[in-house]
Formats: structure tokens, C-alpha cells, sequence
């Protein structure tokens, strides 16, 4: 079923998708596993890499309840009948500025439903998000750190996902430096 979000404003979004955030649930790992395959059935060949990407890839983080996968797609494929078949699954369509194009699913008009996941379709590359998340997983220390900050921003950015998100950047940014350091071309094409 096609969503449709044309007419809700920005403030009315942020009412039905604020920041959630719960403890670490070991189904992740096998609800990632689940889309991972369904999105094989769908790109089929024309997938270079599929990874688990975002905090509830890594054990015992704290997370917003959103399975985050990182779509790392050949340089050939046609976007446009793959598109069609992803909002005809019920998946809501985004082109923010990093990716090629989003897939969401688990948001409608009247909140959210289901199992949130977001799709971040890439051209294959040497990706900052595989960096962090591997950095959280090797240094258990950080990754409940990190847990306390989100935890601390929730509070101030439940109704601001994009502040929320831009609050914890630093933190990225200076772990993901951290993690290339440490992992040196461990994602290069």
C-alpha cells in the first residue's frame, strides 16, 4: 500500500515520529536479516554490498527501534522499476542528501506502524557509517557512552529527529575518525 504525506506539515511530522529510544533487542540482528533478503529478491545482482548499519547493529546499544541497512548498489542500475515495486511493498520514497534515494517502511499519515527500516541506497563505497559502527562494536566503553548521549538528547530533541541527529554528529564524526584510523581501508571498494 502507497503512502502518501503530501499536505502534513513539518511540525505535524515531527508530532507522529518522535525520538524513541529502547534498550538493545537481539531480534535486530534477524529483522535485518529478513529485509536483507527481501531486498536480494528485489536488486538481485545489481547489490555490491548489504550491511546492518546504525545502533541496532550493535549489541547492547540503546536504539531508536529502526532497522538502519546500508544498499550499496552497482553504478548500472535502474532505480526508476525498482522504485515503483518498493512504494508498491508499502515503502515510502526520500532522496536525502547523502544517499542516491531512501526507502522507509513502518511510517503512514497517522504515526508510526510496524517495523521501522530505512534503506540508504549508496553507490558502492568507503563508507563513514560501517566505520562507527564497527569502532562501537570493538570498544564496548564508547558504544555506552554513545548510549548516554542519546539517551540525554532524547530528552531535549524528542520532537526534533533532525536536532536530534545533528546533536550527536560530533561524537561521530570523532569516533568515525577514530575507527578509520584503527580500521585503515577496511571498506574500499
Amino acid at each position: 500500500m502507497r503512502q502518501d504525506f503530501s499536505g502534513i506539515t513539518k511540525e505535524k511530522l515531527s508530532e507522529l515520529f518522535p525520538v524513541i529510544l529502547v534498550q538493545h533487542d537481539p531480534s535486530w540482528k534477524h529483522l535485518y536479516e529478513a529485509e536483507a533478503n527481501f531486498l536480494r529478491s528485489i536488486f538481485g545482482d545489481k547489490i555490491a554490498r548489504i550491511s546492518h548499519i546504525g545502533s541496532t547493529a550493535v549489541p547492547g546499544l540503546s536504539a531508536k527501534p529502526t532497522i538502519d541497512i546500508l544498499l550499496e548498489i552497482r553504478k548500472d542500475t535502474d532505480l526508476s522499476s525498482i522504485t515503483e515495486r518498493m512504494r508498491d511493498e508499502g515503502y515510502v520514497v526520500n532522496t536525502p542528501p547523502m544517499d542516491i534515494i531512501m526507502y522507509l517502511k513502518g511510517y503512514t499519515p497517522q504515526g508510526f506502524s510496524g517495523q521501522c527500516v530505512h534503506i540508504h541506497v549508496r553507490h558502492h563505497g568507503d563508507w563513514d557509517e560501517l566505520y562507527f559502527r564497527d569502532y562501537l562494536i570493538v570498544h564496548p566503553d564508547t558504544a555506552a557512552d554513545y548510549g548516554r548521549l542519546k539517551l540525554d538528547l532524547k530528552e531535549k530533541y524528542t520532537h526534533d529527529r533532525d536536532g536530534y541527529t545533528e546533536a550527536k554528529s560530533e561524537f561521530v564524526k570523532k569516533f568515525t575518525q577514530l575507527a578509520r584510523a584503527e580500521f585503515p581501508g577496511r571498506y574500499m571498494p
